[in-house]
């Protein structure tokens, strides 16, 4: 049982994560606090696995608190918990930088397809926090604190919910390779998800200025991407944006999958570029690396690199398979360099992957491999 201890200020959303939680039955939410302080004596007697945090509380903000809480040693996996992020609003990437292992939007009303996809993200959620315990001190003590950005939904199903159907990317695009053509323009499509954002933060601010084109999902909740894709164009030497439909690939430019929006990777004659599109979640995400994958290998194939990088789960292996199939170079983390070694090694599983490397040698094998894509 993964022990959980839920702070919130408003008891409306401790009732309901509570009840959310509970429903699962590989975690059990042994407390609740409304805020930091009273959250510091119940952690003094029941030390949770894995906290769920609000950002904006009274006494003590959650930031803060999450900052502290990671200066200790210690660490504890935290899950921030949060109301949607308002355009400029830095609160994301902060919390991002300060260590949170998560990010999860608060339970609302709504219909029962949305309160049903709201309690896998956020069981998921948790259970990815929970697994990225053993490499949780690393991850923060190899990014410096502050620079670190990190986030992701993947999870393994519980008994309960393995009724509802994990679907795949035959929702959102057939299956079958079409004939693509080769073309002098090279692509790079990359997926990730727990501890993603500071490993992708690590690739993209080696990349030169005339990088191939990059398009990127990121297990995030729909607005975090925003600020994630702000913080990122502002450290590295290519421009990175969230993705808006029809945008271009081009060179020197990564472009990362709105949340809640699955992308797929589209061509008209020599141009390519994405398309951005609403859909039901395929394995368990939106937006889904199997589809961006499966997209890439389809009007892409043998121009493009496919890279798969830490994430819980299995999102994405399928894709890359296919990937691979197609013709494309295909490249996965290795597992030491993982906070979840759960995607790439799936992918490796199926024998879809070319290459295993570190995650500081990503940039270079990537490139390595599109100049070599002729």
């Amino acid at each position: 049982m993964i022990k959980v201890l839920i702070i919130d200020d408003s008891a409306v959303v401790r009732e309901a994560l509570t009840e959310i939680l509970s429903s699962d039955p590989e975690i059990e939410v042994i407390g609740t606090a409304l805020d930091p302080i009273f959250a510091v004596r119940k952690i003094k007697e029941n030390r949770p696995d894995v906290i769920t945090l609000d950002v904006e509380m009274p006494r003590m903000d959650g930031l803060t608190f999450l900052r502290r809480l990671n200066e200790t040693g210690n660490p504890i996996p935290v899950v921030i918990c949060s109301s949607k992020v308002e355009a400029g609003s830095d609160n994301a990437a902060k919390a991002m930088a300060y260590g949170a292992v998560e990010m999860i939007l608060k339970p609302q009303l709504g219909t029962k397809q949305f309160l049903l996809e709201s309690r896998i993200r956020i069981c998921d959620a948790v259970k990815a926090a929970y697994h990225a315990t053993p490499n949780l001190t690393r991850m923060i003590s190899r990014s410096g604190g502050l620079d670190r950005l990190t986030a992701g939904f993947d999870g393994t199903p519980s008994p309960e919910r393995k009724i509802q159907p994990k679907l795949s990317a035959d929702v959102m695009l057939p299956a079958g390779t079409f004939h693509t053509l080769e073309t002098t323009e090279k692509l790079i499509i990359i997926g990730a998800s727990t501890g993603g954002t500071e490993a992708l933060r690590e690739v993209l601010e080696t990349m030169p200025v005339d990088a191939p084109g990059i398009v990127i999902v990121q297990h995030m909740p729909e607005h975090f991407t925003t600020s994630f894709a702000r913080r990122l164009d502002s450290l590295c030497k290519i421009a990175v944006k969230e993705a808006a439909d029809g945008d271009t690939v081009m060179r020197g430019q990564a472009l990362i999958a709105p949340g809640n929006k699955h992308t797929l990777l589209k061509r008209s004659g020599a141009r390519y570029y994405v398309e951005v599109k609403d859909g039901p979640l395929v394995s368990r995400h939106r937006p889904s690396v199997d589809v961006l994958f499966r997209s890439a290998s389809r009007y892409a194939g043998k121009n493009a690199v496919g890279v798969i990088m830490t994430g819980m789960g299995d999102d994405g292996a399928k894709g890359m398979k296919e990937m691979h199939d197609s013709g494309s170079y295909t490249i996965a983390q290795d597992e030491k360099t993982c906070i979840v070694y759960g995607m790439p090694a799936e992918a490796v599983k199926l024998g879809g992957v070319d290459e295993i490397v570190p995650l500081q040698n990503i940039t270079a094998r990537a490139l390595a491999a599109a100049s070599r894509l002729k």
